[in-house]
């Protein structure tokens, strides 16, 4: 490779990279190159958006627009009651990379989540989270060449391998080669990489420093080889979210529901994917949790759910003598759904899908396929709900909630209606929701570390005004900083603005990107993957 590149911006993607995960990293120097970025250039904190998860916020990054406009609200996209992973066909809105074509202008996109299928465009893509293993890039072939000229590349690390943080190490290190062999290949003018090990890292081992230390020395180490190769004008390294201790409680939201007669359940049969269903593959879009020829231990299981022993309380037992990860590693799924209880969606007046939506979706009729609310009834209803759930505090008298509000005032444009109804923020982002039903409506974090609302953004170049600083930097900002620094108008209907430290070119009208969902992600290696880092319960 030659080190002449026309690379004009570069934008790093740092997931979950925050203060309080980078400030120790820099005192100890093991990041000179971020640190030197962060140094000599602007920075700031980068406020997330609502719901602050990777599935949502990259996409809201990269178009700078709600996911009321775009359309992606969380891991999972919902047909009725069915649900399938989120992919590139549910972004309905333009990606930084669409917008830079229609001016002509070339990008490499390296891993960035929510970018499979890829979409044209003048450059090239390889895809990152919810993508397959082995996904299609654009050009066709591309991940081929890029194989040929790196050898191995992931997107997800090797479970073969007995470190897991050197597995994450190794996912960082193909991003880097991937991005310079694109980089040369294509001469690109904007540049996009994200690192997702950053935050993957702190859902399964929070507390291994030395995996932490060492995914981030090789995030420096790439970052570094990056900007040797491929000299950018300006750099801007921005995250989707914080990382940080949850010292909270789980607050089972769908318990509280059913307590108040709002969730109806059933044991067994269809409900939302959990950790069971999904490690063993059994689930694929919309089945039936159950449809399939059931054994003797099935049928016992069912039989003893009816008399109340559901596997929630026998998985209270196991806990209890320190057993349930032994036996969640090998019960089978279609045991553990036979007994479990669920939300029956059809019968229920409101119920949680999904935690990472982060609130309440009312079952209306019209809408929804078994709806029970009647359209005249859901302002009343939903007035209901919110009011009953901004009262509610834990065992020792803290708020659950930061705030309980109408959909509408997080959440605009034509893809809101399949926003939830009833937004739940829980306070401090200390608290864990959960969509589980347990018996019990509280106990302690499913996980220690979780995500925070305050990220992290740094800019350092020509176009950059290092005295103007980032002022109150929101998520939806960066798309318009990035436009800016080709000097180009930003899209009218964008919900962020250029940062103050890059000069603004003014605003237009872009039309907006006009596609369908034509493709099912359904794959059963992502869906592993999201159960194991706790996207799915």
């Amino acid at each position: 490779m030659n080190n002449d590149s026309s690379l004009h911006t570069l934008l790093v993607g740092i997931d979950a990279a925050c203060d309080r995960v980078l400030e120790p990293l820099f005192e100890a120097d093991e990041i000179p190159t971020l640190e030197s970025i962060y140094q000599d250039g602007t920075s700031g904190p980068l406020e997330s958006q609502i719901p602050p998860w990777t599935a949502s916020a990259w996409p809201s990054l990269y178009t700078g627009m709600n996911p009321g406009k775009h359309g992606v609200y969380g891991f999972l996209s919902f047909d009725g009651y069915d649900w399938d992973v989120v992919n590139a066909t549910d972004v309905h809105e333009r990606t930084l990379w669409e917008l830079l074509d229609r001016h002509e202008i070339t990008s490499a996109v390296v891993n960035v989540p929510v970018t499979h299928p890829p979409r044209e465009f003048d450059g090239a893509l390889i895809p990152g989270y919810t993508a397959p293993e082995d996904p299609d890039c654009h050009p066709e072939g591309l991940l081929e060449d890029v194989r040929a000229e790196i050898g191995e590349y992931r997107v997800y690390p090797d479970k073969n391998v007995a470190d897991l943080g050197q597995a994450y190490t190794d996912c960082v290190r193909m991003r880097g080669e991937a991005f310079r062999y694109l980089a040369d290949e294509y001469e690109p003018e904007f540049g996009f990489v994200e690192f997702q090990a950053t935050d993957s890292i702190f859902h399964e081992r929070p507390d291994d420093e030395a995996a932490i230390r060492s995914i981030y020395r090789e995030v420096d180490r790439q970052l570094s080889e990056i900007l040797e190769a491929t000299t950018p004008t300006n750099v801007i390294v921005a995250s989707d979210h914080g990382m940080g201790p949850y010292d909270g409680q789980e607050f089972r939201i769908n318990e509280h529901l059913r307590n108040a007669g709002l969730v109806k359940t059933r044991r067994g049969g269809r409900g939302m994917p959990n950790w069971a269903t999904v490690r063993d593959g059994n689930l694929k879009e919309g089945d039936d949790t159950t449809r399939y020829e059931s054994g003797v231990a099935e049928r016992a299981m069912a039989t003893a759910a009816g008399f109340g022993v559901t596997s929630q309380r026998i998985g209270a037992v196991l806990e209890r003598l320190g057993l349930d990860e032994v036996v969640a590693a090998y019960a089978p799924a279609g045991l553990v759904n036979a007994g479990a209880t669920q939300v029956d969606f059809p019968k229920s007046t409101a119920y949680v899908r999904s935690r990472i939506e982060l609130g309440v979706r009312i079952n209306l009729e019209g809408r929804e396929p078994d709806g029970v609310v009647e359209p005249a009834e859901y302002e009343e209803v939903r007035t209901e709900i919110i009011d009953a759930l901004r009262s509610v505090t834990t065992p020792n008298g803290r708020p659950v909630f930061e705030a309980v509000r109408p959909r509408e005032e997080y959440f605009h444009g034509p893809e809101s209606e399949h926003a939830v109804d009833i937004v739940t923020i829980p306070a401090d982002f200390d608290h864990f929701l959960s969509a589980t039903l347990r018996d019990e409506t509280f106990g302690p974090p499913s996980e220690p570390w979780n995500h925070k609302l305050e990220g992290t953004v740094a800019a350092r170049g020509d176009d950059i005004d290092h005295d103007a600083g980032v002022g109150n930097a929101h998520l939806f900002d960066i798309a318009p900083t990035v436009l800016s620094t080709f000097g180009l108008a930003v899209d009218e209907r964008m919900d962020g603005e250029s940062l103050p430290c890059v000069e603004p070119a003014g605003t237009r009208q872009y039309p907006r990107f006009d596609g369908t969902r034509s493709v099912e992600t359904a794959d059963e290696g992502v869906e592993k993957r999201l159960a194991d880092l706790g996207y799915l319960e």
